[in-house]
């Protein structure tokens, strides 16, 4: 049984069992096959409902799923069943009448417990390229068997650890189910679809780069095609033959094209091998995730100017009420923020150390000053160098200091050289913490605080 309106569909499917085919009539993607007895049905409902029958119908046990953006399954005998789906029918079609079956998701509601959730991605490079940033700030991931979903952080011992898909990591901050998360902000722009309650602590968190591309074929009627203006102006495309674009971003894509104004478009839903599509001929364009671009161009494809709806890389993101209403929760961001911001701001740099022949500090600090290369991040710290010579103290050299990035930093000895500087000594900088977190202000501010 399916119900359909304009704006969006309902699916009630059924699977139904017999003692000869234990096997569902039709299968979904991501849902569980229930092996059911005799005279007995299961039914998959969306969860999304602002109306629910009443529970009298509702046949018993039922089998919940408490993400409210999945569907949740329930079995009981074929009579149950299908009053059951009549009362959600009816149950969608007065909701679609007054218009509340596409209300927006109702707010996080913020259950009371004592640990602080963080949401990490549960595989893949992501995963890999979180919890080793997490380790670069000395907070280590202690994940006892890599099969499970929950580890701990033994320097946040108020906080848990949660591996998820990066789209689920997002749908539970919106649920309140987490506090914290890393993902990409592509996934967050997707799946958040800018939603209020969802606070960006970090945006630039050095991994994960890549950014969301247009590609068109790079031969037929596409060969000189190079911009999505001369897209958007391609005389094949009508009401009856709109351009299609297979994509898995089936938020971020319509809103784009809506703010170029592109009209006679459609959109296509594809998990994966989205580069096939226009050669299979199902789709004429793809909407994909672009790293290097190699896959790309192995598939005859190309991008088009104009074409980028967004550049991402993983963000550390939050729940508003999280913070502002979880015990604990703020204390817990500011340090993991803080730590970010050493750990990054330090990357890349160095400091560099030489000895300097001088009659006194000043005169050595304005002859390193003059080098503009030299300036370290707030100036050169210049200290006596003091040894014993006749029984007296002296003091001939003086230490400079001196912060430089890595790109500067042969440039940095060879003017340390050129002004009398010797003895040179170069180590990396593994953390600079300010006197304050930039973000953090920041963050105080937008949560009002």
């Amino acid at each position: 049984v399916s119900f359909c309106s304009s704006l969006r569909p309902f699916f009630f499917i059924l699977y139904i069992s017999s003692p000869f085919n234990k096997k569902p009539i039709h299968s979904l993607k991501e849902t569980h096959t229930h092996t059911t007895t005799t005279n007995k049905m299961s039914i998959l409902l969306p969860t999304n409902l602002q109306q629910c029958p009443p529970s009298s119908l509702s046949p018993s046990p039922p089998l919940l799923s408490h993400s409210p953006s999945t569907a949740f399954s329930v079995i009981g005998t074929r009579r149950r069943c299908l009053r059951l789906v009549t009362s959600c029918v009816s149950s969608v079609q007065s909701s679609v009448a007054n218009g509340s079956a596409f209300a927006p998701a109702p707010a996080a509601v913020i259950v009371e417990r004592e640990q602080i959730r963080l949401g990490l991605p549960s595989k893949g490079r992501m995963a890999a390229d979180a919890i080793d940033l997490l380790k670069d700030c000395q907070l280590f991931v202690k994940q006892v068997n890599p099969r499970q979903y929950v580890a701990q952080i033994p320097q946040l011992p108020n906080t848990e650890v949660w591996f998820q898909r990066p789209k689920d990591i997002v749908r539970k901050l919106l649920s309140g189910d987490l506090d914290l998360g890393i993902v990409g902000l592509d996934t967050l722009s997707e799946y958040g679809q800018d939603n209020e309650d969802l606070i960006t602590v970090h945006e630039a968190l050095n991994f994960g780069d890549c950014h969301l591309s247009i590609a068109v074929p790079n031969y037929g009627i596409f060969e000189n095609i190079n911009s999505l203006k001369e897209l958007a102006q391609m005389p094949q495309w009508n009401e009856q033959r709109p351009l299609r674009v297979a994509t898995g971003f089936t938020y971020l894509g319509p809103k784009f094209m809506e703010e170029n104004g592109i009209k006679h478009v459609t959109f296509s839903t594809a998990d994966g091998a989205l580069e096939a599509a226009p050669a299979m001929g199902i789709a004429d364009a793809i909407l994909d995730l672009v790293s290097s671009g190699t896959t790309l161009k192995e598939n005859n494809l190309k991008e088009i100017e104009g074409g980028v709806v967004l550049e991402s890389q993983a963000v550390l993101v939050a729940s508003r009420r999280a913070l502002t209403e979880r015990k604990g929760a703020l204390n817990t961001v500011h340090e993991i923020l803080e730590r970010l911001e050493a750990h990054l701001k330090a990357d890349g740099q160095f400091t560099v150390v030489a000895n300097m022949r001088g009659n006194s500090s000043d005169e050595v600090a304005e002859c390193v000053l003059n080098q503009l290369s030299l300036s370290g991040l707030q100036g050169p710290t210049v200290s006596p160098v003091y040894f014993t010579q006749d029984g007296k103290v002296s003091v001939d050299y003086y230490a400079i200091v001196i912060c430089v990035p890595k790109k500067a930093l042969y440039n940095s000895v060879k003017q340390l050289r050129a002004i009398g500087g010797s003895g040179v000594l170069v180590s990396p900088v593994t953390y600079i913490f300010d006197e304050d977190t930039p973000r953090w202000g920041q963050l105080l501010r937008n949560l009002k605080l």
